[in-house]
């Protein structure tokens, strides 16, 4: 049997994605900064189907020594990991970059890419010991070099987490690593509503906008987990809004409508 580590699960697309690694019969490791955090994901997770089983550790991502610890941890419990995910960030996008708080800018640089450059170091030579395993790094808006409103910083790290990635896929290349990156799309997640609540009048403004790009981190999960377990080439891009899908959305009468991501959250 598999086994799975997920940075950032306790919630969110990572907590999502947990689920679906255990529906297909992967061990799972998930993480998250507090005890109480962990102990909840993990609680909720219990009656998902599927023979994996669940153990949690929290941990701080920015901490290199705690992301060694992580792994060790899997290794002793499970006896090897198969697939490391860094997936842990945060996203603070309703502010311009010149009123973007100092606190908001330190948080998504040291746990956007020091949470993801740690752990793919760590991962990347637990991997190389083993002569196997896959490590994927969660990208996010702006890592394709497009501009988007209130997003310079957050964009900024994802864009150079697209560039480290690559660099390690060459790095890695003989070492038995695979290397990818996931690009999950616009998600409606606990860190978007976050955002909701800082600028409300974007979300009434372009409901239907987000209505259509807009996804639920339940329908992206299996999606991306099943597309984790058969990829066989490192570099892989796993991308879930392609322009075909996107395309195909735009040209649907009604799509957005029948898509209130939204209202799901009772918004």
């Amino acid at each position: 049997m598999q086994t799975a580590v997920i940075t950032g699960s306790t919630k969110g697309i990572g907590h999502a994605m947990a689920r679906e690694f255990k529906r297909h019969d992967v061990n799972v490791v998930i993480c998250g900064r507090s005890d109480d955090a962990v102990s909840q994901a993990i609680a909720s997770l219990g009656g998902c189907p599927g023979s994996g089983k669940l153990l949690g550790r929290a941990t701080d991502v920015t901490d290199p020594a705690q992301l060694q610890a992580l792994w060790d941890f899997a290794v002793s419990e499970f006896g090897r990991v198969d697939i490391w995910i860094n997936n842990a960030g945060v996203a603070h996008t309703t502010t311009p970059i010149v009123d973007t708080p100092v606190e908001d800018v330190t948080t998504m640089v040291t746990t956007n890419m020091y949470g993801t450059i740690f752990g793919s170091q760590v991962a990347a030579r637990g991997f190389a010991a083993q002569r196997s395993g896959r490590l994927f790094n969660v990208l996010g808006g702006g890592s394709d070099g497009r501009i988007r409103p209130n997003m310079g910083v957050y964009s900024a790290t994802k864009r150079g987490l697209d560039l480290f990635t690559k660099a390690l896929v060459k790095e890695t290349a003989q070492s038995g690593v695979l290397v990818g990156q996931i690009r999950p799309g616009v998600l409606i997640s606990d860190g978007w509503l976050r955002e909701a609540t800082r600028a409300p009048e974007q979300v009434t403004t372009q409901r239907k906008m987000l209505n259509i790009i807009s996804d639920h981190v339940d329908d992206v999960a299996p999606y991306l987990v099943e597309q984790m377990l058969s990829t066989q080439k490192t570099g892989a891009e796993i991308s879930w809004l392609t322009t075909g899908r996107l395309m195909k959305r735009f040209m649907t009468p009604g799509y957005a409508a029948k898509n209130d991501v939204m209202a799901r959250y009772g918004m």
